[in-house]
């Protein structure tokens, strides 16, 4: 990979700003819309951009070929479960919590990783990361300011919910020889199949009247923090690889305690502050520690 510029950079900060302004606008879209059928538009709307690009460039989409099992079942896990439950619990939190809480990705990924794949163990500095970054969600949970008996469980809801990104991520290994934009595309159009008869049924979006912002955040969602947020993923870790894109994990919970003050005057206590700290430092050593593993493999070869 090449050294990156300052455009590369330029590009890791909008794609953290795309994914972490996600937050507010779930948060926005629960004024109108109920959480299976903010799921199902957000899948909806981000298929689209996936659609025309595939097209555009001519890459099939084999969300129907034989191996649809796997895309339905990473769309489901991927998508269909985190969707429908940081939407249900950010009805109750402060969406600045939610980037926090969905910021735990990384450190989870250590974990499973540890399991279920050969050349990802955990160490001494991986486990001091681990242990910082989920101290620091603990931390956050004893601010009883923001998180308390009424909305412990959405909080841990959304916890929860960056547990199946981890999980849908592990189980995309199984079809990593296929291209991103046919696996994000093939997943994103299961997952609407999945939703759309589950929205229709039990929450009857059509007789909803939908408040503008609400409506507007929902399309932003689904196009930008979903759809265009995935290609551009994919363009960042194509022309600078993994290591480089895995940055942006720095910059979303940030963003998020950010823009959730600036357009939803969210409150921002110390607790949260410090949380934020810990979840970064966190992630720093867990990624500083995959990073010195990566070394020494390529040290042995030389």
């Amino acid at each position: 990979m090449k050294e990156p510029k300052a455009l590369d950079y330029m590009l890791l900060t909008i794609l953290a700003f795309v994914w972490a302004s996600a937050f507010f606008n779930i948060k926005i879209a629960t004024y109108s819309y109920g959480p299976i059928t903010i799921a199902f538009l957000r899948s909806f709307f981000g298929t689209i951009p996936l659609v025309l690009i595939c097209y555009l460039r001519k890459i099939k989409i084999e969300a129907f070929s034989k191996d649809w099992y796997w895309f339905a079942a990473i769309g489901i896990i991927n998508l269909v479960i985190p969707f429908f439950l940081i939407a249900y619990g950010v009805q109750k939190v402060q969406s600045n919590l939610a980037a926090i809480l969905m910021a735990s990705t990384p450190l989870t990924a250590a974990v499973l990783a540890h399991f279920f794949t050969s050349n990802e163990k955990i160490n001494l500095i991986k486990s001091v990361g681990i242990l910082v970054g989920f101290s620091g969600i603990v931390f956050l949970f004893f601010d009883e300011i923001l998180i308390n008996e009424n909305n412990f469980f959405s909080a841990f809801l959304i916890l929860f919910g960056s547990c199946f990104y981890v999980v849908g991520g592990v189980l995309t290994l199984r079809i990593s020889n296929k291209k991103n934009e046919n696996v994000t595309a093939s997943i994103c159009i299961w997952a609407t199949l999945f939703l759309f008869p589950i929205s229709m049924f039990i929450e009857q979006p059509w007789n909803l009247t939908p408040r503008l912002d609400s409506t507007i955040s929902l399309i932003y969602l689904g196009v930008f923090s979903t759809g265009i947020a995935w290609l551009l993923r994919f363009y960042i870790l194509k022309k600078n690889g993994l290591v480089f894109q895995a940055q942006v994990a720095y910059l979303i919970p940030i963003f998020g305690v950010i823009l959730g003050f600036i357009f939803l005057k969210e409150e921002i206590t110390s607790r949260v502050i410090l949380s934020l700290l810990a979840v970064i430092l966190g992630i720093y050593l867990v990624k500083r520690s995959a990073n010195l593993q990566v070394l020494k493999k390529k040290k042995k070869f030389i």
